[in-house]
């Protein structure tokens, strides 16, 4: 589990496909101390959480080796991802840490387009238009993920939603470089997922 508060931004040094497309290897250069985290521990990158299933130092920064399968491939932003692609990242929540976000599960619901960004004088404004699967587990005032960052919705009408992101998140997260025609990674809200299915079960 994750809170969407990332904590650092990490970068794909090396990328190696399977020749059947079904499997990336990833390798992500990080900022975390090595002896931290060992193999099989869980890493948010974009929102989606992948297992390390190797690890190092080189150069003076440490990495990370996990997998992309075809899954997160097929339901992500990873399909796109390439040598040098900046990631949010975010380690796994233990207990007694800060829930400074919301409860994210790192399991990526689907992909959200950026439709317009408005650079306003303290924040900027961004317009993302999903499916109409997913939107109706978004709400205005609700949490959402993009691209592993807890965000609150300002607006929601019909498949579109607004959020608004502060000068800090812009800084030290990738939601900087968002731009139009963009596509992220999105999670819904567990609470409102939850509460759709009861309410279908009545």
């Amino acid at each position: 589990m994750f809170t969407g508060i990332v904590t650092d931004i990490g970068e794909i040094v090396a990328l190696t496909p399977t020749a059947q497309g079904q499997l990336h290897r990833l390798r992500i250069a990080c900022r975390y101390d090595r002896t931290t985290f060992a193999d099989g521990a869980s890493i948010a990158c974009n929102g989606v959480c992948l297992t390390v299933v190797g690890s190092g130092v080189e150069g003076g920064k440490t990495w990370f080796e996990a997998d992309a399968a075809a899954e997160t491939l097929a339901m992500t932003t990873a399909k796109h991802w390439k040598i040098g692609t900046k990631l949010n990242l975010e380690r796994a929540l233990k207990i007694g840490d800060e829930l400074g976000g919301h409860i994210v599960a790192g399991h990526a619901d689907g992909i959200a387009a950026i439709v317009t960004r408005d650079d306003l004088p303290d924040m900027a404004r961004f317009e993302l238009r999903t499916t109409r699967e997913l939107a109706r587990f978004i709400a205005a005032k609700g949490s959402v993920t993009l691209d592993g960052v807890s965000l609150t919705v300002n607006t929601a009408d019909d498949v579109r939603f607004w959020v608004l992101i502060i000068p800090h998140t812009l800084a030290v997260t990738t939601l900087g470089g968002w731009h139009g025609g963009s596509e992220v990674n999105l999670e819904v809200d567990l609470m409102a997922r939850y509460a759709a299915r009861l309410s279908e079960m009545k």
